[in-house]
């Protein structure tokens, strides 16, 4: 492996690929035939494929490593499918409890350090005697457990604990126990779920409903402890949270449990608790969508729209002050102190500027909306009816009135445990009313959001009143759910799609509206030229669901091809996002946070979630043609001319 690196990895980054300027050609010897060069390792990706193997075995093992041909000949579209099916899922899973508590419970963030700490909801007071138990047991983990309040979570309460920054407890389920000569007993083992990597190590929302649709063939328990997580959740938090750290016990994020409920279930409908864990998902998703978001403030009561607006104090911790350096410099200099000083002084309360308080309001809308951060959305997000927030909530509305006509007799009965506030516990109610809300949100965003001059829907500030004029490709959202007319569909593939649609994918933005990247407007992560792994799966499906299969077809290629390319050139990487109008280095992106994924050394051991799963959704989609010619690295261009 030292002497691969020396021959090939001339820029001494760990990596093999294309920057690399070594002579591209590696001999190895035959083991069994004890021959000095019997197999020349040709082409970057060859020569990538064995330093990852070498890696790979030799943390599996200190002796003598043997390497197959097949292993560095296998195909790029094969392997990277092999690597997220049997190692990167399993890497990137967690549990909290005994066994698991020690990976999970650290956070790698760079704003977050000192020992690890675990926050307990009052409800379960088994949890903070079983978390005690194992921080007396484990010395060695410096484990804090720590109560939450009972009551309502304050936005002061939430700012008061930043200083003890923790996680927060998930659901556990008792399974029986016998040691060796010893009695049953009941054990509790938490529900596993998934990271989506890097430095994101916690329980995302929609990062992992969007993770488990490239779990469902192969991970299944995960993706229903992914689902009891997030009941567990709407149960002791009111929410599904942004993350399940305690500096985001005032946010969530898109709510999408209803659509992965109903995944679930159609890959397990045959097990005997898929109802139940169903009709429990429903139910918690019916809570929260009053307690949370048709309530106020987030609902605007004139439009009927529903806002993202979470509660909160100051700079959201996560993130150091650099990131918010445009923000804070005037007041530096205002008050002759550095970037660092100013947001210190701000958040402890020293500093009182009520711009910067309208700011953070909206950077947390912001965060909450899962675009963070995006020009679509900056220095107004809790203002706007957003298309995507409105399109996701008809989707529940939908979801809950199907399944309780299909699934429970058209009769769904509300236990205390699920009631929202107004409730009457056993309540029934019949899809009526939902099929109601959700035909009404759809006239609503069809009335607030479509913009007939331009062929799209336009997010609605309910503050001035008017569409932004901001174009995003969440304009493409009310294909998946549904709410579009045939003659809107028509316009948004004739008119939305070519102004996002790039080489490598769709961008999540308009090159136009977002405007010249400059100093006073830097590139942002969730503008174009960059392009994610949710915008391109739901478009995928909208564009099919209205009979636009060859368009679907188009852009699922487009992407799959960008990321089986950066894996073949870039020693096996895949990352958070990518620029989509460059094939060649489309993992280097230059925005505020950098690119996740991209820190690893001789050989990927986890990918990033979400990107992972449109890896395994988009193939799933595609046919045995298109996945051949993937491997062959053909361009779309090429494909559909060979």
């Amino acid at each position: 492996m030292r002497d691969l690196l020396q021959r090939e990895d001339t820029d001494n980054d760990g990596l093999i690929t294309i920057d690399d300027r070594g002579p591209k050609d590696f001999p190895l010897g035959n083991y069994s035939t004890q021959h000095e060069t019997d197999f020349t390792v040709r082409g970057v990706y060859q020569l990538s494929c064995l330093l990852q193997e070498l890696f790979l075995a030799q943390k599996r093992s200190h002796g003598t490593v043997t390497i197959r041909r097949t292993q560095l000949e296998e195909d790029p579209v094969h392997r990277l499918t092999r690597l997220i099916k049997t190692s990167w899922w399993d890497n990137l899973t967690r549990r909290i409890d005994a066994e698991g508590i020690e990976l999970a419970a650290p956070d790698p963030k760079p704003t977050m350090k000192g020992a690890p700490r675990i926050y307990i909801p009052p409800a379960v007071p088994e949890q903070h005697a079983y978390y005690t138990a194992i921080a007396k047991e484990r010395p060695e983990l410096r484990l804090d457990v720590q109560w939450l309040p009972k009551g309502e979570m304050t936005a002061e309460y939430i700012k008061g604990i930043n200083h003890e920054p923790g996680i927060l407890a998930l659901e556990m389920e008792a399974e029986l126990d016998q040691p060796e000569g010893k009695a049953i007993t009941k054990q509790l083992k938490g529900c596993p779920f998934i990271v989506p990597g890097d430095q994101f190590n916690e329980l995302y929302n929609w990062d992992a409903c969007f993770c488990a649709l490239g779990m469902l063939d192969t991970h299944l328990p995960v993706v229903k402890g992914i689902i009891k997580n997030f009941i567990f959740e709407i149960k002791h938090y009111g929410k599904v949270l942004n993350a399940n750290r305690s500096y985001y016990l005032g946010r969530s994020q898109p709510p999408l449990l209803t659509w992965l409920a109903f995944k679930t279930f159609s890959a397990m409908k045959h097990q005997p608790d898929a109802l139940d864990i169903l009709k429990s998902a429903i139910l918690a998703a019916r809570k929260e969508y009053h307690v949370w978001w048709t309530s106020r403030p987030r609902l605007d009561e004139e439009s009927g729209l529903s806002r993202y607006r979470p509660i909160g104090k100051g700079s959201p911790p996560e993130c150091g002050a650099e990131v918010f350096s445009h923000v804070f410099t005037p007041y530096a200099k205002k008050y002759g102190m550095t970037v660092e000083e100013t947001c210190t002084a701000y958040n402890d309360g020293t500093l009182a500027e009520a711009e910067l308080d309208v700011f953070f309001d909206h950077d947390r809308a912001v965060r909450e909306n899962g675009h963070d951060t995006s020009n679509r959305v900056e220095g107004l997000c809790a203002d706007l009816a957003t298309v995507d927030l409105n399109c996701l909530l008809y989707r529940i509305e939908e979801d809950i009135a199907i399944a309780t006509q299909t699934y429970f007799d058209d009769s769904l009965t509300i236990p205390a445990k699920f009631c929202a506030p107004g409730d009457q516990p056993n309540t029934i109610e019949s899809s009526n009313i939902w099929f109601e809300r959700a035909q009404k949100r759809k006239d609503l965003i069809n009335k607030y959001c479509w913009n007939e001059e331009k062929g799209m829907y336009l997010d609605y500030n309910t503050v001035t009143k008017q569409q932004s004029t901001f174009e995003g490709v969440t304009c493409l959202w009310p294909l998946w759910c549904g709410i579009a007319s045939d003659k809107q569909a028509a316009r948004l593939v004739k008119d939305a799609i070519p102004t996002f649609e790039r080489v490598g994918g769709l961008a999540s933005t308009s090159e136009e509206t977002r405007g010249t990247v400059s100093e006073v407007n830097p590139q942002k992560q969730w503008d174009y030229p960059n392009g994610w792994a949710p915008h391109q799966i739901l478009a995928w499906d909208g564009l099919r669901r209205y009979g636009y299969f060859d368009e679907s077809a188009r852009l699922n290629y487009r992407w799959l091809h960008l990321l089986t390319e950066c894996f073949r050139n870039w020693n096996g990487s895949v990352v958070e996002k990518y620029n989509v109008t460059d094939l060649k280095r489309p993992h280097k992106v230059d925005a505020e946070y950098g690119n996740q994924g991209r820190n690893f050394k001789y050989a990927p051991q986890e990918g990033f979630g979400w990107t992972n799963a449109s890896y395994i959704y988009g193939l799933s989609l595609a046919t045995s043609e298109a996945k051949e010619a993937l491997a062959q690295g053909l361009p779309w261009e090429d494909f559909t001319h060979a």
